[in-house]
């Protein structure tokens, strides 16, 4: 793996030098954009907007426009918005992990100490594990400023990307009521249900089908074959009343 990031993270006074590597993988396949009529793959361009040329990678800035011009946005500019966060994950405060709605998660990072047997980054480690909390902070990735947890998984010390508050769209607008009579022998029976069918999670047990699908499919076109396509069999109930469809969910068997 190759690190992204190279900086320390940091609670209270102690500071512990370390560096980021992406935690997540894509799964999805790898498709090219053709052009359906000799099937040659289609090129994206960086183009002037005004002389129509291809302008260099390297030829590339950023701008902000300001009262109808440009004020080109450096590198250095970035950096010098907030020196702290562009080296150093700052642990703020310790929040219980299960007070964090799944809504604000994004993605990732291992974090690897710059020496094998840090003694500092084995403490910050199993304080976490033993107190079930996880560090709140902010750091810059990519000229971005971003909301952090950091929180233990087995040995490693790692840093997950959350949202901010104002990211989350109100859900004012959406046309929910909140006053839905459910009777107590339906909520009763709806728990039920919930008990039958819970588990531990392991994710392990789930694998990206679609994907494994399509590909057995774009291997038997190459061969000039046709794909067998899998008819969806809908899922039929004998009644609409809800508590009867409850009833009858809790007496099938989970995997059936």
């Amino acid at each position: 793996m190759r690190s992204i990031w190279k900086g320390s993270l940091g609670f209270g006074l102690v500071s512990i030098p370390v560096k980021l590597y992406s935690a997540v993988q894509t799964s999805s396949i790898d498709l090219d954009m053709l052009d359906s009529r000799d099937h040659e793959r289609i090129r994206y361009q960086r183009v002037n907007e005004k002389t129509h040329k291809e302008v260099p990678y390297d030829k590339i800035v950023k701008g902000y426009k300001l009262n109808d011009d440009y004020v080109i946005v450096e590198a250095a500019d970035f950096e010098a918005a907030a020196p702290e966060k562009s080296k150093v994950v700052e642990i703020e405060s310790f929040v219980d992990i299960t007070d964090v709605n799944p809504m604000f998660y994004e993605t990732s990072y291992y974090t690897e100490p710059d020496t094998k047997n840090n003694k500092a980054y084995a403490l910050l480690l199993q304080a976490l594990k033993k107190s079930g909390k996880a560090g709140l902070a902010r750091f810059v990735l990519r000229s971005t400023e971003s909301l952090c947890i950091v929180h233990p998984v087995d040995n490693v010390l790692v840093i997950t990307r959350i949202r901010f508050g104002q990211e989350i769209r109100d859900t004012d607008e959406l046309n929910i009521a909140d006053d839905v009579n459910i009777s107590k022998k339906e909520l009763d029976v709806g728990l039920a249900l919930i008990k039958q069918y819970a588990e531990a999670f392991d994710v392990s047990k789930f694998k990206d089908e679609y994907n494994d699908e399509l590909l057995k499919i774009i291997k038997a076109k190459s061969k000039g074959k046709r794909a067998t396509i899998k008819k969806l069999k809908p899922h039929k109930t004998k009644s609409n009343d809800l508590y009867e469809q409850l009833m009858e969910s809790l007496k099938t068997k989970k995997g059936a």
